[in-house]
């Protein structure tokens, strides 16, 4: 399992679901008092504030009560794959792909999830799709996702062309330029890194592999102030960190 994964579906994963939410409230004028979608909603809520159990007893009444709710489907899916239940998170999926082939939504999360598992085709054409739709108002989500999975099959190349083209439709999204920062250090080109972390910081707090990086980055650069200030930065604020570890056995800061 990748470092952090968790954190990294939660970021992308849970915000889509909030904003699917909301459109489909909008477009088919569902009452609060529905049961299912008030059973949706506080699932939802519950997964944001990692409450897991109680977003799972929600999430399964609300399929319960309408077993053709996407959303409902597609909620559950991602709470399984917080669960470390792929399998159940993958039928899920399917289920709600099934529903409504068209939804942009499912078709990222899905797409995101089969790369993470290896299915990395089928994973890219969902993605593909859903980052080439012109009615995808978030088209950097699936871009961004398609550049982890491609750098998670070794194309190093491929994924820097996704992430820019996601910097292009929103040059201030944080997880596109995080990685940015991480194939600049990679490339060699510590300029740019550090560029890529600035405008990152402008929009989003440090990671354990931000400031990782920064630290490197600036050490190499020759600031060698600016990288003890990082790496102190990382043992106070990410002590249990794989990160902090590994930068506490250096002794050339």
């Amino acid at each position: 399992m990748r470092p952090d994964r968790s954190n990294k579906i939660n970021r992308f994963a849970l915000g889509l679901l909030i904003a699917a939410l909301a459109a489909c409230d909008s477009a088919s004028n569902v009452k609060q008092d529905n049961a299912d979608d008030i059973h949706l909603q506080l699932g939802v809520r519950y997964l944001n504030m990692n409450k897991l159990e109680l977003a799972r007893d929600n999430l399964l009444l609300a399929v319960k009560r309408n077993s053709g709710n996407t959303q409902a489907h597609n909620a559950l899916a991602f709470l399984y794959e917080k669960l470390n239940q792929p399998d159940k998170a993958k039928d899920h999926y399917e289920t709600a792909l099934g529903l409504t082939p068209d939804d942009l939504g499912v078709k990222n999360n899905f797409g995101r999830f089969l790369c993470e598992h290896g299915e990395v085709d089928e994973g890219m054409e969902l993605l593909s799709e859903a980052s080439s739709n012109p009615l995808n108002d978030r088209q950097w989500l699936a871009l961004t996702n398609a550049g982890r999975c491609q750098l998670g099959a070794g194309n190093r190349q491929q994924a820097e062309t996704y992430f820019r083209q996601a910097l292009q439709l929103n040059k201030a999204y944080a997880p596109a330029l995080s990685e940015m920062q991480k194939i600049a250090y990679q490339n060699g080109d510590f300029w740019a890194a550090k560029g890529f972390l600035q405008r990152y910081l402008n929009v989003a707090a440090h990671t354990p592999e931000t400031l990782w990086l920064a630290a490197q980055t600036e050490r190499v650069i020759g600031n060698k102030e600016l990288a003890k200030e990082y790496k102190r930065l990382l043992l106070e604020k990410f002590p249990l960190s794989n990160e902090a570890k590994k930068i506490a056995g250096l002794k050339d800061f």
